[in-house]
């Protein structure tokens, strides 16, 4: 018998998940949104980028000027001063004092603070600005320099400050104060001012108030703690005299 002749009715038959369709369309709308979203990522980078790259050029633009402006303001600070005793050549910059030079190397110092104070050459010239307004008298404006100084993150510029700062109260009778700085960098040294450093001047100070039991006390952990050291031997005089040569 002959098999009847079937035409096909039915539909093709489908996926499985009758989703499938709409999960691709999502899935491409999501590459698309994905896409523009990276894009728009890379650009936000690119521009994060040339920011930082155009900041860093201009720090170091300032950083270069405010070097070159705080050598020249320490040129007039080292410049020499003049005398009967000592003539100085016509073409050479010289003072008739040292409170004289100070002043001049003040303003200079002070300027650079004021324009470039974020640069290191800036947070140098504020410690300086602040050492040379104590050097001519201006203990009220060095006080209050040297404190924010001292308040810097830069260890060495902020010790530096302290020293001067601890000299400043002594000679204005705030001992404590003296004290309380001198003992804050003895327990944070750096590498130009090292806690030894900062021991022997409180060890001088007491000696110089007559406090020679202090003093002694002083120098004597000096030796012990750090024997080898330049501020062991000259703890090492105080107590004994200059050794022999």
């Amino acid at each position: 018998m002959d098999t009847p002749n079937r035409t096909r009715t039915s539909p093709l038959p489908v996926h499985a998940d009758a989703s499938f369709v709409t999960k691709k369309t999502g899935v491409l709308d999501s590459l698309a949104n994905n896409r523009k979203l990276a894009l728009n990522l890379a650009i936000a980078v690119v521009v994060v980028v040339v920011v930082v790259a155009a900041g860093v050029l201009v720090y170091n633009h300032r950083s270069a000027e405010a070097a070159n402006q705080l050598s020249a303001a320490m040129q007039t600070y080292a410049a020499p001063i003049r005398s009967a005793e000592n003539p100085v050549p016509a073409s050479t910059r010289s003072f008739g004092s040292t409170d004289e030079r100070a002043k001049a190397a003040n303003a200079e110092f002070k300027a650079i603070a004021d324009t470039y104070g974020m640069t290191d050459a800036g947070r140098n010239a504020l410690y300086l600005e602040g050492l040379t307004a104590l050097q001519t008298g201006q203990n009220a404006s060095a006080e209050e320099l040297l404190k924010k100084s001292a308040g810097s993150w830069n260890r060495d510029i902020s010790n530096l400050a302290g020293l001067a700062l601890a000299g400043l109260y002594h000679q204005t009778g705030r001992t404590s104060d003296a004290v309380a700085e001198y003992n804050r960098i003895i327990a944070k040294p750096s590498n130009l001012v090292p806690s030894g450093l900062a021991k022997l001047q409180l060890a001088e100070m007491y000696d110089a108030d007559g406090k020679s039991a202090d003093a002694k006390k002083i120098y004597a952990e000096i030796k012990d703690k750090d024997p080898k050291s330049a501020a062991a031997e000259l703890a090492s005089e105080k107590l004994n005299g200059p050794a022999a040569r």
